[in-house]
């Protein structure tokens, strides 16, 4: 089977409805959040965990504007197109959807995911959308790995290894 991410990526009003329709099939409904600016497998595992805990799973990525403020400069390597196509295409994601702000907080009131998933850097109660998934009975869940992979010290390793700074070393 082929997966055509096109076909996943949507709009947040276009999940509306798949979600509603998904908890009238008693479908629970996992969302995920992330940047995922350069993929690694802490997202692959993260992502994989999430999908667990239900039967659709919906990536909520940030935009390219809310990267740049969370980030900082240089930040995201990738397009929000690109990173969302590449995301789709997981076997494990069933939607994606990508947000513009610097919290999922109004994406969750919309859509209200019964679960939403996030990664084994947060505790239960250090999650920031806490309280806005409780608002609405939702329950959060922390999956993956132990944080021991960043795509920010991937990009020292590549720099360490291939950037001017090797260079530097090698001469």
């Amino acid at each position: 089977m082929t997966i055509d991410p096109e076909i996943r990526i949507k709009t947040s009003a276009q999940l509306k409805t798949l979600v509603q329709k998904a908890k009238a099939a008693s479908q629970t409904v996992v969302m995920a959040n992330g940047c995922f600016d350069l993929i690694h497998v802490g997202h692959v595992r993260y992502l994989q965990e999430a999908k667990r805990c239900g039967d659709i799973l919906i990536v909520a990525l940030n935009s390219d504007a809310s990267v740049r403020t969370l980030k900082g400069m240089g930040r995201p390597l990738q397009s929000e197109s690109e990173r969302a196509e590449i995301i789709a295409s997981l076997e494990c994601v069933n939607y994606v959807v990508v947000f513009d702000s610097p919290t999922v907080d109004s994406l969750l009131l919309e859509l209200r995911p019964d679960i939403h998933a996030k990664g084994t850097d947060y505790t239960s109660e250090s999650v920031p959308e806490r309280d806005t998934v409780k608002s609405y009975g939702g329950r959060v869940a922390i999956v993956g790995d132990p944080k021991g992979h960043s795509t920010r010290d991937l990009i020292k390793s590549i720099l360490m290894t291939c950037g001017p700074c090797a260079r530097l070393k090698r001469s």
